[in-house]
């Protein structure tokens, strides 16, 4: 029986991991703090659209292990809220039941496959996994016979990581292919008829001249209709020679939360009132990319690791008070902001939901990279500073 049952490694669960271990020293308190994840890392999910994305992982003993939070490697396959129980299946196959007396759902999102011919041949980059998978495969592109389509990717979705996926793809394809850098093309795919959409107009023009910098080509209005391991078809009938072709669309929430009594938004993500409880649920808090939070009054959190690290510190700290019977927190995220990676031409930073362009080029590369190289990492090794960091009310950096 553990009095915290965490499910899922993720930036929610770990930190949500702190955050409950934090009000456990606060109050001097007995409590079993539990996390559920089959792996031993915390991807950083962030830069998976980056090169040689196996180093971006963090080991979590080094996490857990400081603050006397327990880590069980498993698969959570099952959720009874009316036992109180979670079955997780062990990497020999064995299920065990654990039970639980507040549980906090952080079992994250899931990239939303496409049904049509020949999709085993996409890519993507939702998980460690498969951005190795990619990385492995355009190192390996030089290699092959001279054909067309050697070095051309299609980019399918032209939102936030599809952005980030395409103006990084111009400089990995033009790294592996040195003298044949010429042949590199890369072509990004969008059924909107506007990059970027979800961003508004505040960025697009930043964006646009970016892509256009980078000599991307650009198919709005269109998706893709068929490929195969040479080919790319898309649904206005263009064909383009392409060996690569990564899928970047779409996202839905963990299959878990349809096992959770709950309203759920579009995504699957399970409603929660201002203390990320699920309301039909009560001894259930969701966080991250599982949780529907109102970020202010006009606005619900997205699925990004802006939202998922808060999300986690309040989830945790809420479901561990609530046990001890002390008060608990309404979650009030710090302003939203956005900050796209625009490769080689810089990045884009926007503050509101409006997203209006705070600064542009190089400056907001600069950022960029002080934001996914350090701010959302956690400490290591330091028991303090981990206890800090699952603050609710500390700084997000």
């Amino acid at each position: 029986m553990s009095d915290v049952l965490i499910i899922g490694g993720g930036f929610a669960g770990v930190w949500g991991a702190m955050a409950a271990a934090r009000v456990r020293v606060q109050n001097d308190a007995d409590l079993r703090i539990t996390l559920v994840t089959p792996g031993d890392d915390l991807v950083i999910r962030p830069r998976l659209y980056e090169a040689d994305p196996s180093t971006l992982r963090v080991a979590l003993e080094r996490v857990l292990q400081p603050i006397g939070v327990g880590r069980l490697p498993g698969i959570a396959t099952a959720v009874d809220t009316e036992q109180g129980v979670v079955s997780v299946t062990r990497g020999d196959g064995r299920i065990e039941q654990l039970g639980y007396r507040r549980l906090i759902l952080a079992s994250g999102s899931a990239l939303r496959s496409p049904e049509v011919p020949g999709r085993e041949h996409l890519f993507d980059v939702d998980t460690l996994s498969h951005a190795v998978a990619l990385d492995t495969h355009v190192r390996a592109l030089p290699a092959r016979p001279v054909r067309p389509g050697r070095l051309t990717a299609v980019i399918i979705g032209a939102g936030f990581t599809g952005l980030e996926v395409a103006t990084e793809m111009v400089t990995r394809l033009r790294t592996v292919a040195g003298s044949d850098a010429h042949e590199v093309r890369v072509v990004l795919v969008e059924r909107a008829d506007m990059l970027g959409p979800e961003l508004g107009p505040g960025p697009h023009a930043v964006i646009k001249k970016a892509v256009e910098e980078l000599g991307i080509e650009v198919h709005l209005n269109a998706g893709v209709a068929a490929l195969d391991a040479g080919h790319v078809v898309l649904t206005d009938g263009t064909e383009i020679p392409a060996h690569t072709a990564v899928w970047t669309a779409g996202m839905s929430a963990s299959q878990l939360t349809r096992q959770i009594a709950s309203r759920r938004d579009r995504l699957g993500r399970l409603h929660v009132d201002p203390y990320l409880r699920v309301p039909e649920s009560p001894e259930v808090f969701a966080a991250g990319d599982t949780a529907a939070a109102l970020a202010d009054a006009a606005h619900m959190t997205v699925q990004s690791c802006q939202h998922a690290i808060p999300l986690g510190r309040y989830a945790g700290h809420n479901a561990a008070a609530d046990l001890l019977g002390r008060p608990l927190m309404e979650f009030s995220p710090a302003d939203y902001v956005t900050c796209l990676d625009l490769g080689e031409a810089g990045a884009v930073l926007t503050t509101g939901w409006e997203r209006s362009v705070k600064l542009t080029g190089g400056k907001a590369k600069d950022l960029k990279r002080t934001i996914v190289e350090d701010r959302i990492y956690p400490p290591l090794d330091d028991p303090a500073a981990l206890l800090n960091a699952g603050d609710p009310e500390a700084p997000w950096s």
